[in-house]
């Protein structure tokens, strides 16, 4: 996953002017992010803060960055409040704390993340990189439920992600992870 993308999209501001034909391929991609339900009601905010489509529900989505769009990949996503509080704190290195559940769409899977470090920017040879499928990601308020999950994104289902970090969640697959 590409939490450069999330923390560029929450707090950088860029100006992009897009054709309306642009915009409303925008609004489709970051809505693919999530299920139906979810991204009928929810608010599509574009790299610049810009609000591309209002919504009533508790999600914001977001299209693939358009540095990952240009090489190819996607990695749209759906974030609820708690994971845009975590965004602000991981873009800012500052402690984390969930105040509640919070739960996190990436159906259409990303472009890889080191499982271990948190500010990893590409594969090395000892940071467990991921390129994921579709997946779901979670926090909880009490971490040390983490401790009852594995940490191996290899194991076929749910998996604590930089886990010993503030920035510690639960990544969920729900569908094939591509080729690593």
């Amino acid at each position: 996953m590409r939490y450069q993308a999330m923390a560029i999209a929450l707090f950088c501001a860029t100006s992009v002017a897009y054709a309306a034909d642009d915009k409303d391929a925008l609004i489709r991609e970051a809505l693919s992010a999530a299920s139906p339900e979810i991204a009928q009601s929810a608010t599509v905010m574009d790299w610049d803060h810009s609000v591309l489509k209002k919504g009533t529900g508790a999600y914001t989505c977001m299209p693939t960055p358009a540095d990952v769009r240009a090489k190819g990949g996607r990695e749209p996503m759906c974030l609820d409040k708690a994971w845009e509080a975590w965004g602000a704190a991981w873009m800012n290195k500052k402690p984390f704390k969930a105040e509640a559940v919070g739960i996190a769409y990436m159906l259409a899977g990303d472009t890889g993340a080191s499982n271990i470090d948190p500010y990893a920017t590409q594969k090395t040879a000892d940071n467990q990189w991921v390129v994921e499928g579709p997946h779901l990601m979670i926090l909880v308020p009490d971490t040390t439920q983490l401790n009852a999950l594995p940490t191996d994104p290899h194991n076929g289902g749910p998996y604590v992600m930089w886990k010993g970090t503030p920035y510690a969640h639960i990544m969920v697959p729900v569908a094939e992870r591509p080729k690593q």
